[in-house]
Protein backbone atom coordinates (compact mmCIF):
# COMPACT_ATOMS: atom_id res chain seq x y z
CA UNK A 1 0.00 0.00 0.00
CA UNK A 2 1.29 3.40 -0.96
CA UNK A 3 1.79 6.10 1.66
CA UNK A 4 0.46 8.79 -0.72
CA UNK A 5 -2.68 10.46 0.58
CA UNK A 6 -5.68 9.00 -1.22
CA UNK A 7 -8.81 11.10 -1.70
CA UNK A 8 -12.12 9.36 -1.14
CA UNK A 9 -15.32 11.16 -2.07
CA UNK A 10 -18.25 10.26 0.12
CA UNK A 11 -21.85 11.25 -0.61
CA UNK A 12 -24.40 10.82 2.13
CA UNK A 13 -27.68 12.06 3.49
CA UNK A 14 -27.23 12.41 7.25
CA UNK A 15 -30.98 11.83 7.61
CA UNK A 16 -30.14 8.14 7.27
CA UNK A 17 -28.59 6.75 10.46
CA UNK A 18 -26.82 4.03 8.45
CA UNK A 19 -25.14 6.62 6.24
CA UNK A 20 -24.29 8.73 9.29
CA UNK A 21 -22.46 5.73 10.81
CA UNK A 22 -20.59 5.13 7.57
CA UNK A 23 -19.47 8.77 7.60
CA UNK A 24 -18.10 8.24 11.11
CA UNK A 25 -16.34 5.11 9.82
CA UNK A 26 -14.55 7.19 7.18
CA UNK A 27 -13.28 9.55 9.89
CA UNK A 28 -11.86 6.50 11.67
CA UNK A 29 -10.27 5.30 8.42
CA UNK A 30 -8.40 8.61 8.18
CA UNK A 31 -6.72 7.79 11.53
CA UNK A 32 -5.29 4.47 10.33
CA UNK A 33 -4.86 4.82 6.55
CA UNK A 34 -3.39 7.57 4.34
CA UNK A 35 -6.86 8.69 3.28
CA UNK A 36 -8.55 12.08 3.10
CA UNK A 37 -12.35 12.02 2.91
CA UNK A 38 -14.20 14.74 1.04
CA UNK A 39 -17.81 14.74 2.19
CA UNK A 40 -20.58 15.66 -0.22
CA UNK A 41 -24.31 15.81 0.22
CA UNK A 42 -26.77 13.58 -1.55
CA UNK A 43 -30.45 13.67 -0.73
CA UNK A 44 -32.91 10.89 -0.12
CA UNK A 45 -35.58 13.54 -0.66
CA UNK A 46 -34.26 14.19 -4.18
CA UNK A 47 -33.69 10.48 -4.85
CA UNK A 48 -37.27 9.59 -3.90
CA UNK A 49 -39.04 12.41 -5.75
CA UNK A 50 -41.96 11.09 -7.76
CA UNK A 51 -41.74 7.58 -6.30
CA UNK A 52 -44.73 5.79 -4.83
CA UNK A 53 -43.78 5.70 -1.15
CA UNK A 54 -45.32 4.61 2.11
CA UNK A 55 -47.07 7.71 3.58
CA UNK A 56 -44.83 7.77 6.69
CA UNK A 57 -41.68 7.58 4.55
CA UNK A 58 -43.07 10.27 2.25
CA UNK A 59 -43.53 12.55 5.27
CA UNK A 60 -39.91 11.89 6.32
CA UNK A 61 -38.76 12.82 2.82
CA UNK A 62 -40.51 16.19 3.18
CA UNK A 63 -38.44 16.84 6.31
CA UNK A 64 -35.16 16.07 4.54
CA UNK A 65 -35.06 19.32 2.58
CA UNK A 66 -34.00 21.57 5.47
CA UNK A 67 -31.18 19.46 6.81
CA UNK A 68 -30.75 16.93 9.54
CA UNK A 69 -28.51 16.37 12.52
CA UNK A 70 -27.76 12.95 13.97
CA UNK A 71 -25.39 13.14 16.95
CA UNK A 72 -28.06 13.98 19.52
CA UNK A 73 -30.80 12.18 17.61
CA UNK A 74 -32.73 15.43 17.50
CA UNK A 75 -35.95 15.83 15.55
CA UNK A 76 -35.28 15.63 11.82
CA UNK A 77 -36.18 18.73 9.87
CA UNK A 78 -36.69 20.98 12.90
CA UNK A 79 -35.37 24.43 11.93
CA UNK A 80 -34.41 25.22 15.54
CA UNK A 81 -32.32 22.05 15.78
CA UNK A 82 -30.60 22.94 12.51
CA UNK A 83 -29.93 26.48 13.78
CA UNK A 84 -28.43 25.09 17.00
CA UNK A 85 -26.21 22.74 14.99
CA UNK A 86 -25.06 25.60 12.76
CA UNK A 87 -24.22 27.76 15.79
CA UNK A 88 -22.35 24.85 17.40
CA UNK A 89 -20.22 24.52 14.26
CA UNK A 90 -19.59 28.26 14.01
CA UNK A 91 -21.85 28.87 11.02
CA UNK A 92 -24.53 31.48 10.43
CA UNK A 93 -27.79 30.09 11.88
CA UNK A 94 -29.84 31.99 9.29
CA UNK A 95 -28.73 29.32 6.82
CA UNK A 96 -31.57 27.24 8.33
CA UNK A 97 -34.07 29.93 7.36
CA UNK A 98 -32.74 30.05 3.81
CA UNK A 99 -32.79 26.25 3.64
CA UNK A 100 -36.56 26.40 3.98
CA UNK A 101 -36.69 28.19 0.62
CA UNK A 102 -35.46 26.99 -2.78
CA UNK A 103 -32.15 28.88 -2.40
CA UNK A 104 -30.01 25.75 -1.98
CA UNK A 105 -32.08 23.31 -4.05
CA UNK A 106 -30.04 23.67 -7.25
CA UNK A 107 -26.74 23.11 -5.41
CA UNK A 108 -28.21 20.13 -3.55
CA UNK A 109 -29.46 18.58 -6.78
CA UNK A 110 -26.10 19.15 -8.50
CA UNK A 111 -24.16 17.51 -5.67
CA UNK A 112 -26.66 14.66 -5.60
CA UNK A 113 -26.27 14.07 -9.36
CA UNK A 114 -22.48 14.15 -9.15
CA UNK A 115 -22.49 11.42 -6.53
CA UNK A 116 -25.28 9.27 -7.90
CA UNK A 117 -24.75 9.27 -11.67
CA UNK A 118 -21.71 6.95 -11.55
CA UNK A 119 -23.48 4.45 -9.27
CA UNK A 120 -27.06 4.63 -10.53
CA UNK A 121 -30.37 5.69 -9.04
CA UNK A 122 -31.40 2.26 -7.73
CA UNK A 123 -29.30 2.60 -4.58
CA UNK A 124 -29.52 4.87 -1.56
CA UNK A 125 -27.07 6.44 0.82
CA UNK A 126 -24.09 6.39 1.34
CA UNK A 127 -22.20 6.35 -1.94
CA UNK A 128 -18.43 6.16 -1.93
CA UNK A 129 -16.17 7.06 -4.85
CA UNK A 130 -12.80 5.34 -4.55
CA UNK A 131 -10.20 4.35 -7.14
CA UNK A 132 -12.31 5.91 -9.88
CA UNK A 133 -15.30 3.72 -9.08
CA UNK A 134 -18.55 4.47 -7.27
CA UNK A 135 -20.31 2.06 -4.93
CA UNK A 136 -23.29 2.14 -2.62
CA UNK A 137 -22.27 1.53 0.97
CA UNK A 138 -20.87 0.28 3.10
CA UNK A 139 -23.81 -0.05 5.45
CA UNK A 140 -22.45 -1.16 8.80
CA UNK A 141 -23.55 -1.15 12.44
CA UNK A 142 -21.87 -0.18 14.62
CA UNK A 143 -19.27 1.83 12.75
CA UNK A 144 -15.90 0.09 13.10
CA UNK A 145 -13.05 1.95 14.75
CA UNK A 146 -9.27 1.68 14.73
CA UNK A 147 -7.71 -1.06 12.65
CA UNK A 148 -11.14 -2.67 12.06
CA UNK A 149 -12.13 0.53 10.22
CA UNK A 150 -8.96 0.32 8.15
CA UNK A 151 -9.54 -3.34 7.33
CA UNK A 152 -13.05 -2.63 6.07
CA UNK A 153 -11.70 0.23 3.97
CA UNK A 154 -9.03 -2.08 2.51
CA UNK A 155 -11.74 -4.53 1.47
CA UNK A 156 -13.94 -1.86 -0.08
CA UNK A 157 -10.92 -0.45 -1.88
CA UNK A 158 -10.02 -3.89 -3.25
CA UNK A 159 -13.46 -4.60 -4.70
CA UNK A 160 -13.40 -1.29 -6.57
CA UNK A 161 -10.29 -2.54 -8.40
CA UNK A 162 -12.30 -5.35 -10.01
CA UNK A 163 -13.85 -4.26 -13.29
CA UNK A 164 -17.39 -5.54 -13.47
CA UNK A 165 -17.85 -5.75 -9.70
CA UNK A 166 -21.36 -4.57 -8.81
CA UNK A 167 -22.73 -5.71 -5.49
CA UNK A 168 -22.39 -7.45 -2.14
CA UNK A 169 -25.34 -7.62 0.22
CA UNK A 170 -26.87 -9.56 3.08
CA UNK A 171 -29.94 -9.07 5.24
CA UNK A 172 -29.64 -6.83 8.30
CA UNK A 173 -29.93 -8.49 11.69
CA UNK A 174 -29.79 -5.29 13.79
CA UNK A 175 -30.75 -1.67 13.68
CA UNK A 176 -28.39 1.26 13.57
CA UNK A 177 -26.14 1.56 16.62
CA UNK A 178 -25.20 5.22 16.83
CA UNK A 179 -23.14 5.17 20.03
Amino acid sequence: MSDALQQVDFWFDPMCPWAWMSSRWMLEVEKVRPVHTVFHVMSLSVLNEGRDLDPDYLEAMKQGWIGVYHPGRETVGDPEVVKAALRECGFDPTIADRAQTVEYDEALRASHREGMEPVGEDVGTPVIHINGKALFGPVVSPAPTGEAAGNLFDGVSKVTATDGFFELKRGRDRGPILD
